[in-house]
């Protein structure tokens, strides 16, 4: 029978616990002065944004966590206006260091909300969650609050895409898993690496890139792998988690983000050195809308920009 390695085995028995492990009430005796920022990254999301804040207004602000904090990535809807009703803060996403030309992508939003709040640990969750609990929350908090060796928590959950149970995470199984296992097999205890929902503490989250795009968590892992080890990094089973698929295409622009960073990171740490970089265009394929066309060829360059980490600034002039 094949079997882990014996350090994966012992992380996974250390650094895995579940949500249901700590209660509201515990956590809060271990706050003991630390502050908790959550941090909401939301584009077009007025259907299910208001909902998440909620929970965590009426749940948790005032006691476990101090400010809740919706990045609205240049939504066309009224996601930040549901959003404030609800109880957030909310910024624009290019309001955050003006002086900065703005960049697309969620990991610009996470990034952009790291410098907008001031929480010592902050807690990031997706705004298109359909069944949100605030055990989300509490789960995430748990390894930080009660072991200061822990630096950054992921979470995992059952994830289903139709009728099946756990059919989704296309990304997760068909590309960011086989490359994980193949490059930094350290890394293959992680049930969800590209988990949206996930906290860290400030000074680590400042000391790392961000990769403006869905590279954002692949890089996270693998930075804070080479940066922190295995053992500052833990995850916590939050049970299940329904929300908004995106379509094959999508997916395939997510992957080709993902590879890329994947790849600067294997350069970056002298994993792998190519002679050729990879290239950034990815060529798809869509149905034709001219007469006589089947099909039309769609170009997306993947180039992954990222931000600096955000203690290496000499300006915090957050307007």
């Amino acid at each position: 029978m094949l079997q882990v390695s014996p350090e994966i085995g012992t992380w996974l028995t250390r650094r895995s616990g579940k949500a249901g492990d700590w209660t509201t009430r515990e956590l809060v005796a271990a706050k003991r002065g630390t502050t908790v920022s959550v941090v909401i990254p939301a584009r077009n999301e007025e259907a299910t944004v208001g909902a998440i804040v909620a929970a965590i207004r009426d749940d948790l602000l005032g006691t476990l966590v101090d400010e809740i904090l919706v990045v609205d990535s240049h939504s066309t809807d009224a996601t930040a206006e549901v959003a404030a009703a609800a109880g957030a803060a909310v910024v624009a996403q290019d309001s955050v260091f003006p002086m900065l030309e703005g960049l697309p992508g969620k990991g610009e939003a996470l990034w952009k909300g790291v410098a907008a709040t001031s929480g010592d640990l902050v807690v990031f969750v997706d705004g298109d969650l359909y069944d949100f609990t605030t055990d989300y929350v509490t789960g995430l908090l748990g390894p930080l609050l009660t072991d200061p060796s822990v630096a950054y928590v992921k979470g995992f959950y059952h994830r289903p895409l139709g009728t099946e149970a756990d059919g989704g995470g296309r990304v997760t199984e068909l590309v960011a898993r086989p490359l994980l296992n193949m490059f930094w097999p350290e890394l293959a205890g992680f049930v969800q690496p590209l988990a949206g929902e996930y906290a860290g503490r400030r000074d680590v989250l400042e000391s790392i890139p961000f990769v403006a795009n869905y590279g954002v968590e692949i890089g996270h892992l693998i930075d804070l792998l080479e940066l922190r080890g295995l053992d500052a990094l833990a995850q916590v089973d939050l049970g299940h988690r329904a929300h908004r698929h995106q379509s094959t295409q999508a997916l395939g622009r997510m992957s080709g983000q993902i590879m890329q960073t994947l790849f600067d990171r294997l350069e970056r740490y002298g994993r792998l050195v190519t002679a050729v970089p990879p290239s950034t265009l990815l060529a798809q394929f869509r149905r034709g809308t001219s007469p006589g066309v089947d099909r039309e060829i769609v170009l997306t360059d993947l180039t992954s920009p990222q931000r600096p980490p955000l203690n290496s600034l000499a300006l915090r002039d957050i307007a």
